[in-house]
C-alpha cells in the first residue's frame, strides 16, 4: 500500500490532499483511499484545521477507479488488512459519508471522471480549470456508481441532466458542469489551485463557531426538511452562536476599523 499515492499538508488553518498518481491519471489506490481517509479525519478532529482543499497531482484531477488492477485481479493484501479494521474506509475516502464537518474544497484540472465526479460531489465550493471534463461513465464499463452519485446527482443538478449523465455515461465540459450547477465556477488552466486557496484563505478569515454552525447545516438539514422543520433547526444551530466570544469580537472589530481576532470560542 502505497501511502506516497495521497499527499497531506497543512499550512496554518488549511489542510490540502493531494491525489499523487499521476502516472495513472490519478485512479484510485488502496495508499491513495487510506490516506484520504486520515486527512477527512483529521481536518474533522484538528480544531486548529478550519478547511480541506483536495486537488490532483499534475494535468488530472481523479480519473476514478484504476481499471487495469480491477481487470488483472490485483489486491492489495495491507488495504484489505485496513478495511477489515474500518470496513467503511472506502465509503469515507469518497465523502460518501461521514465527511468532515468543516468545508472541503476541490480544485479540478484536466479530467474528473467516474470516481473523481463522485467524490466531487461531497465537497462544498467546486473550482475547475476551463478544460475540465466531468462524468459518471461506470455505466460504459458495466459497473455501478456505489460512491454516491445515483442518489446525489439528481439533488445537485437537474434530474434530466442528472439521468442523462448516468444512464448515458457521457462525459461533459467544465462548461456544461457550470451550467448544471455541478461545479460553482471556472478559471484559466493551472489556476485552480490557486483559486481554492485563495477561497480557503477567505473562509479562515471567518468566524470558526460561525462557519462550524453553517456546516452542521448544510450537512444535517437538506431538502427533506420541511421549510418549518428546517427554521427550526435553524435556531437549534445558529442561535448559540451569538453567545460566543466570536460573536462578540466581530461587531468590536467592526467598530474599532481593524480586522477581528477570532478564537473559535
Amino acid at each position: 500500500m502505497d501511502s506516497d499515492h495521497c499527499l497531506v499538508e497543512r499550512d496554518g488553518h488549511i489542510l490540502t490532499v493531494t491525489l499523487n498518481r499521476p502516472e495513472a491519471k490519478n485512479a484510485l489506490s488502496g495508499g491513495m483511499m487510506a490516506g484520504m481517509y486520515r486527512a477527512w479525519r483529521m481536518l474533522d478532529e484538528d480544531s486548529d484545521l478550519r478547511v480541506g482543499i483536495l486537488t490532483g497531482n499534475g494535468d488530472v484531477f481523479c480519473a476514478g477507479a484504476d481499471l487495469k488492477a480491477m481487470g488483472g485481479g490485483e489486491q492489495d493484501s495491507e488495504f484489505q488488512e485496513l478495511m477489515a479494521e474500518v470496513p467503511d474506509l472506502h465509503w469515507q475516502a469518497l465523502l460518501r459519508h461521514n465527511r468532515p464537518l468543516k468545508p472541503i474544497i476541490a480544485a479540478v484540472e484536466g479530467f474528473a471522471v467516474a470516481g473523481g465526479t463522485e467524490i466531487l460531489q461531497g465537497t462544498d465550493i467546486r473550482i475547475a480549470a476551463e478544460n475540465a471534463t466531468f462524468g459518471v461513465t461506470e455505466a460504459r464499463r458495466g459497473l455501478f456508481p456505489l460512491g454516491g452519485s445515483s442518489v446525489r446527482l439528481r439533488r445537485q443538478i437537474p434530474y434530466t441532466v442528472a439521468a442523462e449523465m448516468l444512464l448515458t455515461a457521457r462525459h461533459i465540459s467544465a462548461q456544461e458542469a457550470l451550467q448544471f450547477g455541478l461545479i460553482g465556477r471556472t478559471v484559466p488552466p493551472g489556476e485552480a489551485m490557486a483559486e481554492a486557496r485563495k477561497v480557503a484563505g477567505e473562509i479562515c478569515e471567518n468566524g470558526p463557531v460561525s462557519i462550524r454552525a453553517l456546516m452542521k447545516m448544510l450537512r444535517e438539514v437538506d431538502e427533506s426538511y420541511s421549510e418549518s422543520d428546517a427554521l427550526v433547526k435553524e435556531l437549534e444551530y445558529g442561535g448559540p452562536v451569538f453567545a460566543s466570544k466570536d460573536a462578540r469580537e466581530g461587531p468590536r472589530a467592526f467598530a474599532e476599523k481593524r480586522k477581528p481576532r477570532f478564537t473559535g470560542e
